[in-house]
């Protein structure tokens, strides 16, 4: 008889590295562990040092390690999990697929289809590992829906994560992994990124959680549009730092 082990894990959360995250990696690690959940995945914007160092420390609480990255590709963005190295940002959507994958990676799509945070459109999705069908960071359920209706037309498995910057929201939303062995005698201590890795694309996923307080949500898109337009005015500033330096690709 084969052991069926649930993981809870956030695919999708950002660190204080990204231009619009706000925690440090172990206050997001130790949050993790207090609600529950067996692992985080950081994913900050076209950054991997924060996730690298949270898959590295997240055995001291009691969680999976999984490094990731969100690479913004010219069609919009990707999700990179399980990878160590960040793919290189800017290049075609399905170029960024197939680099993921030779990092020994999963290419999940994020909030597909929603423009006004740079998600891909349908015609760019021709070969991807998963799609995330659940958003907490979405006002309405509309997107969420549709991104299900084409996961399920296109047999993608499906994935959910917070998409949290806040630490209150980590864990908002997650997915339910269930790893399968022939050994009975295996336990949560002994599996690692790679079999979630693999029980992913045999879509042995459940969507858990719900949607982020449209007021927190309306709060995190106003500090993410005015970090990002410092960026992009003191990037064309002489003699001015830029702000926030995390942002500053050329350093």
């Amino acid at each position: 008889m084969s052991a069926h082990i649930p993981f809870a894990i956030d695919f999708h959360v950002h660190s204080e590295t990204s231009y619009d995250g706000h925690e440090p990696v172990e206050l997001i690690l130790e949050h993790a562990a207090d609600i529950g959940l067996d692992g985080v995945v950081i994913t900050d914007h076209d950054e991997i040092d924060a996730s690298l160092e949270a898959a590295e420390l997240a055995s001291r609480y009691g969680l999976v390690g999984i490094p990731g990255v969100e690479v913004s590709t010219a069609q919009g963005h990707l999700l990179a999990i399980g990878v160590e190295e960040r793919p290189e940002p800017g290049r075609p959507f399905q170029t960024t697929v197939e680099r993921v994958r030779e990092l020994g990676g999963l290419a999940i799509v994020p909030h597909p289809f929603q423009r006004s945070r740079h998600g891909v459109r349908r015609r760019h999705i021709l070969d991807v590992d998963a799609v995330e069908v659940y958003n907490s960071m979405l006002f309405t359920g509309y997107q969420n829906r549709r991104a299900r209706r084409f996961a399920q037309r296109r047999e993608y498995p499906k994935v959910g994560g917070s998409d949290a910057h806040y630490l209150p929201n980590v864990g908002r939303a997650y997915t339910e992994v269930t790893v399968t062995s022939a050994d009975e005698d295996v336990t949560k201590t002994t599996i690692d990124g790679d079999h979630l890795v693999d029980a992913i694309l045999e879509g042995r996923t459940r969507i858990q959680g719900k949607r982020t307080p449209i007021r927190k949500s309306t709060v995190q898109y106003a500090k993410g549009a005015v970090r990002k337009s410092s960026y992009v005015i003191t990037k064309r500033t002489p003699l001015i730092p830029t702000v926030p330096a995390s942002m500053d690709r050329s350093q």
